[in-house]
């Protein structure tokens, strides 16, 4: 029986470097797969719920095409307004209905925690689609698949990741699962959103080496990839503070073939202004090539926690 087997995937800690491989290597076999066939009947009779409490496009998108591809079916909702929650009712009791009629959770939500709320009450499997400023797990995997794609290799490199570093949960779920490579982390962020001290607490426990700095041109000059994120307006208390933080790095087409032309770019999408139009021509961008290997990557994790791969 595979471990994988009605296993919650909640935050980015949660793996072994083992299984992490086992993830890629599944994704990576689903992708070839692709390349023959539209989709596959692995789960033909299998129903996903995908409950978007908070807005998502690539996210949402890319759960219910992988579970397409599969040959499963999709039920859920993209906005809390469209739910009994508009009347009131609980996240808890939501998610006790939804358990009646799938067999697999994917969930984003606003509230930190509530990812790992659900998977104590659903008996399906429940993926975090996002927790709020948590963990952004699958996202997180994703961007791994990604790299392994892109540079054919994960140790050894050095990753620099930019921008909103406090409320990032792609950030936050990625760092964990870096620390089980031979990865040199570069943080880049204003002051007022750097990594939270939790997070470089256990990376600094777990022996992982990374640097900080407000640098954003220094650290390009050492990085084989450049993680780019958006400031997130909603994770604002104060609308002032974001008008003042909102362009504090933005990466040029010019900037890259000056410092770093090798350079290969990620991004979680979707992005403001932190990212120019013309890099996009540039063959190092790869945020769009990212968004569609997390369909190859969701599709690891569903047919992995049903039980129809091992």
């Amino acid at each position: 029986m595979s471990e994988f087997l009605g296993m919650d995937i909640l935050h980015g800690g949660q793996f072994s470097r083992d299984q992490l491989e086992h993830i890629m290597d599944t994704a990576e076999d689903f992708r070839r797969r692709l390349e023959t066939h539209k989709s596959l009947d692995l789960l033909r009779g299998y129903v996903m719920a995908a409950l978007f409490f908070e807005p998502s496009t690539r996210t949402r998108l890319s759960f219910e095409t992988a579970m397409h591809r599969l040959g499963g079916a999709v039920i859920g909702f993209s906005s809390a307004e469209s739910t009994s929650v508009a009347k009131g009712e609980t996240l808890a009791d939501t998610i006790r209905t939804v358990d009646q009629y799938a067999d697999v959770i994917a969930m984003r939500h606003p509230a930190v925690g509530s990812a790992a709320e659900a998977a104590a009450i659903a008996e399906a499997p429940v993926l975090n689609g996002g927790d709020g400023a948590g963990q952004h797990p699958t996202q997180a995997l994703l961007d791994l698949y990604t790299i392994r794609r892109e540079l054919g290799r994960v140790d050894g490199i050095t990753l620099v990741l930019c921008g909103d570093l406090k409320f990032g949960r792609t950030v936050h779920s990625g760092v964990e699962i870096y620390k089980h490579y031979n990865v040199r982390l570069i943080f880049v962020a204003p002051d007022a959103l750097k990594m939270p001290a939790e997070v470089t607490e256990r990376l600094r426990a777990a022996g992982v080496h990374f640097e900080e700095t407000t640098d954003l041109s220094a650290a390009l000059k050492q990085a084989d990839v450049l993680y780019m994120t958006r400031i997130q307006k909603e994770r604002f208390a104060d609308p002032a503070e974001y008008e003042k933080l909102k362009g504090s790095y933005i990466l040029t087409r010019e900037m890259i073939e000056r410092i770093n032309p090798r350079l290969v770019t990620l991004h979680p999408l979707p992005r403001v202004n932190e990212i120019a139009a013309d890099v996009d021509s540039h063959p190092g961008a790869a945020y769009f090539r990212q968004a569609k290997n997390g369909v190859y990557t969701r599709m690891a994790l569903l047919a992995l926690v049903t039980g129809r791969v091992s």
